[in-house]
């Protein structure tokens, strides 16, 4: 089986983008293009996390609710969530309703409180793992990596929870610390020219 698809428009696209109608758009406009917002950061991070053994559709299509849910990921606030967050987000059919990931995203937004006290922003933190590319195997033939492990370590090391190395390998795919589009795939040229712009916190 090849490694991509024909999209729409005639041209190549990464295979797993053709598995759900609503994976191109967000893989044409979002994944592996790079990111530096705490927010959008901290929302990837904890749908990787939610995403673990369940389908990236799913998590999807319930983005907009997770966003609700979790007042847009603004960990601040989600920081200060009582048991009667727990409660309710327990109760919310739009989310997944699965208590030690909803414990996870309530842990994980204090811990990014913290360090972001440490270190000024948690992309800062997150972009010191930025690999050297000519390092990488090539694109999406692995599920972790050198950085994804060292990463998963601090985190942990941290108190952050659902953070193991292959969410955090995810979570560097889909916020551009890798470019994992495939060699063929016609938004890779897209993503690399985005990373080469984009502006490294902390540089």
């Amino acid at each position: 089986m090849g490694t991509t698809i024909v999209g729409p428009d005639g041209k190549s696209r990464c295979r797993w983008c053709g598995a759900a109608p609503e994976f191109l758009d967000y893989h044409d406009t979002e994944w592996g293009f790079p990111i530096r917002d705490d927010h959008r950061l901290f929302e990837k991070l904890s749908l990787e996390g939610f995403q673990s053994g369940l389908s990236w559709r799913t998590i999807l299509a319930k983005r907009e609710n997770f966003r609700t849910a979790f007042h847009d990921f603004d960990f601040d606030r989600i920081a200060r969530f009582t048991q009667r967050d727990l409660a309710r987000l327990l109760k919310d059919n739009g989310i997944v309703r699965h208590r030690g990931k909803i414990e996870a995203v309530i842990n994980n937004a204090r811990r990014a409180r913290e360090l972001v006290k440490r270190e000024g922003s948690l992309a800062a933190f997150i972009w010191r793992y930025e690999p050297d590319m000519k390092q990488l195997a090539e694109p999406q033939t692995a599920s972790t990596s050198a950085e994804s492990l060292a990463l998963s370590k601090d985190l942990k090391k941290q108190g952050w929870k659902f953070v193991g190395p292959i969410t955090v390998y995810a979570f560097m795919q889909a916020m551009g610390l890798i470019n994992d589009h495939v060699a063929d795939c016609v938004i890779r040229a897209n993503v690399e020219c985005a990373r080469k712009n984009f502006k490294r916190p902390g540089r």
